[in-house]
């Protein structure tokens, strides 16, 4: 999976991408007008939410359910930011939020 690791490419992301909100989390999407750039996925979870192990967790879930909804997507950059709820979680349920919000976004059919 490649993931989002320069700074530049955070912020045009945060800068230029779309916002979707779930409960369970938040991304960022930004589609690349270049037909061959591979797609990139960044986690991020903000020190507000709690110390390195409830972070941890919160990343790791985020991690399974960008897997298990196929990202990262050809000519796509997403951020998925971590909330309050995202460690407590089920990693089922915050699948089924980012699938949600990547076909509001338009990336994938609703399941």
């Amino acid at each position: 999976m490649k993931t989002i690791k320069s700074k530049r490419d955070f912020e045009k992301v945060f800068k230029a991408g779309r916002r979707l909100s779930h409960p369970l989390l938040r991304i960022r999407v930004l589609h690349h007008d270049e037909g061959g750039t591979a797609g990139q996925v960044a986690f991020v979870a903000p020190k507000r939410l709690g110390n390195a192990p409830v972070r941890n967790r919160g990343k790791r879930v985020l991690r399974e359910a960008a897997r298990a909804c196929g990202l990262p997507l050809q000519g796509y950059s997403v951020i998925m930011l971590a909330t309050d709820q995202t460690a407590a979680s089920k990693e089922q349920d915050v699948e089924k939020a980012l699938s949600k919000l990547l076909a509001k976004a338009g990336l994938q059919d609703g399941r």
